[in-house]
């Protein structure tokens, strides 16, 4: 039979919640990427954004929890920069001049730091 101690469960769920976070981040990543190529007015960039823009709603939402045990400043700087990805997002599809690029930098350096 296999004994765990407590701390070594919360320890495997944080490595799991982490590589969750990573798996929805990338698909963030591939969805901008495949819009990037096929233009801010297409099907695939309104697709991308409705993702980028959920997923980050979700996780300001969860940083927003008192229960989340991360740093404050490190919060609340996640959460700064989930806002801005979403109004990015926003006026990626309403100004057909706006790209993708910073959008996915910043993402890719989000899941950088999940490692």
């Amino acid at each position: 039979m296999y004994k765990f101690s407590y701390a070594e469960i919360l320890e495997e769920d944080v490595r799991q919640a982490r590589a969750r976070e990573q798996a929805a981040i990338d698909r963030a990543i591939e969805l901008m990427m495949i819009a990037e190529q096929r233009g801010s007015q297409s099907p695939e960039a309104s697709e991308a954004i409705g993702y980028v823009q959920k997923l980050w709603s979700y996780l300001i939402k969860d940083l927003a929890d008192p229960g989340n045990e991360l740093a404050e400043t490190l919060k609340a700087d996640l959460i700064s920069i989930g806002l801005w990805a979403i109004k990015e997002a926003g006026r990626i599809l309403s100004d057909p001049s706006k790209n993708f690029v910073a959008l996915i930098e910043v993402n890719r350096t989000i899941r950088n730091g999940l490692q």
